[in-house]
Parts: C-alpha cells; sequence; structure tokens
C-alpha cells in the first residue's frame, strides 16, 4: 500500500498544498464499499442478476454483490449491488460552485431592493417545453416555499410571475419583456435525451436575439440534473441545483441584480 493510500485510510492530509486523498467509506474506515442501483433491459431470471454482477465487475467493483433485485415492468429489472472498488478521490481536484454572495433573509432581501433598486423587483418564472413538473419552480416562487421557508411571492419587494408547465419559449420571452423582467428562472426536471439542456440552450439564444445585452434578464436555470459549472456553455447566468431554497435564490438575484453591480459602479 503507498503513503497516499495509507493516509486516506486515515482521512490525513497527503502532497504538496494539503491536498486530501480520500476512499469510500462502507462498513469501516477506507474499505472503499459502494453502493450503485441501475436498470437493465431484461426480465428478472438468475441470469439477469448475473449480469448485473457482470456489470458491476466491468465498472470496478470487485467482489460485486447483489443485495436487491426487482422487476419494473415488462422486460426491466431494477438492480442494487453493493463492494469494493479501489479508486481514491483527490479533493484538491474538485471543482464545484460555491456559493460567492451572501445569504439574506426576506427582511434583508426586500430593505436591499426598496433602498438601492428604488421599485420592485421583477420575477418570471416557469417550466419550459414539455416539462410539466411544477414542483421545483412552486416551491422557489409560490409563497408556501419549501421546508418552512417561504416563497418568492412572500417577498414584498419582490414582483413574481408564475407561467405555470409547458411554456414556450417565445411565450416566455413575450412575458419578460411585458413584465420587465429583471430574472427569469426556469426549472427543467425532465432530462430524457439531455431535453433539459436543449431547453436551456434555446431559451438563451432566443433572449439575446430577442433583446440586447444591456437590457436582457438574468437568466436563472434549476433542476436536479443539471451542472452547476455549465452556466457559459448553456448561455444562463446562474443553475442552481438540488436542495436549492427560495432563500439563496432572493439573495443571489440581491446579489446579482443590485449589490454587485453598485459595487462595479
Amino acid at each position: 500500500m503507498s503513503s497516499e493510500e495509507r493516509s486516506a485510510l486515515h482521512g490525513h492530509p497527503v502532497g504538496p498544498g494539503d491536498k486530501r486523498v480520500v476512499r469510500p467509506y462502507g462498513d469501516t474506515s477506507g474499505d472503499g464499499m459502494v453502493q450503485i442501483s441501475f436498470t437493465l433491459p431484461v426480465p428478472h431470471t438468475k441470469r439477469a442478476e448475473g449480469a448485473a454482477v457482470q456489470l458491476a465487475n466491468k465498472m470496478g467493483m470487485d467482489p460485486a454483490m447483489l443485495v436487491h433485485a426487482k422487476p419494473i415492468g415488462d422486460g426491466f429489472t431494477f438492480f442494487v449491488v453493493y463492494g469494493r472498488v479501489n479508486h481514491l478521490v483527490d479533493m484538491a481536484e474538485v471543482h464545484v460552485v460555491e456559493r460567492d454572495y451572501p445569504l439574506l433573509g426576506a427582511k434583508e432581501v426586500n430593505a436591499v431592493v426598496k433602498q438601492r433598486l428604488r421599485r420592485k423587483l421583477s420575477v418570471v418564472g416557469a417550466c419550459i417545453g414539455t416539462d410539466a413538473h411544477t414542483v421545483g419552480i412552486d416551491a422557489i416562487l409560490n409563497v408556501k416555499g419549501i421546508a418552512g421557508e417561504k416563497g418568492l411571492e412572500y417577498y414584498r419587494e419582490l414582483k413574481v410571475t408564475n407561467l405555470g408547465a409547458q411554456v414556450s419559449v417565445p411565450e416566455l420571452v413575450e412575458a419578460a419583456r411585458l413584465e420587465r423582467a429583471d430574472a427569469v428562472l426556469v426549472s427543467q426536471v425532465v432530462t430524457q435525451r439531455d431535453a433539459h439542456l436543449h431547453n436551456t440552450r434555446e431559451m438563451s439564444a432566443a433572449f439575446r436575439e430577442a433583446m440586447p445585452a444591456g437590457r436582457r434578464p438574468l437568466l436563472i436555470v434549476g433542476g436536479p440534473r443539471f451542472d452547476e459549472t455549465m452556466t457559459a456553455e448553456l448561455g444562463v447566468d446562474r443553475i442552481f441545483g438540488r436542495g436549492t431554497t427560495p432563500g439563496e435564490v432572493a439573495s443571489y438575484l440581491v446579489h446579482a441584480l443590485i449589490t454587485s453591480r453598485k459595487q462595479k459602479a
């Protein structure tokens, strides 16, 4: 076992720059045990179970133990496999989007908007394309919010327009124009064939074509399958992933539209 692997087992920093190399934890520290789940397009048989274990082996899991198998329709089986992997994770090479703005309470958001913007901040939200899942956008916009935290409709200095589900991109652009939107929030849950990525690119292209840079609203997308590092590639200003709260979104709006612009000025 190398010195890096020994350090990983005990959680010690290794290498220059205080790198920390870690190994998955299952039953005991540093044992490398992980659990994965997947579906194969085969009926549930002993042969199908063998196929699941073979797939796990090819993914680097050795030994691989099948712990759950269940038919989920005609010709499909869902599997859960548990086993050991030898891969290490170098924490110094992990790149994520950290929150780079202060988290404000509702009273603080209202105060900043009222004092510095001197008008209500207009927000337009929707699920675009064929996506009919409004749980995400409603959790952020509706006054009832999520997990005890009020949505953006609760903020008296925010003017919120929720267009609902299955909104076309031209409809969204027109609504943003009519409402003089400062920000457009789009939720995408349906991800088959990367529909969320295609819809987001279509939306950002439509806004670039319809409005000059100085008059274009802040474009924000959210959903459980987005990569938060893809803002430039998708042509948006911010991506929020799973677990995002209304307070985080409201704080970002204040930071991006008011606070940071005042500092630059």
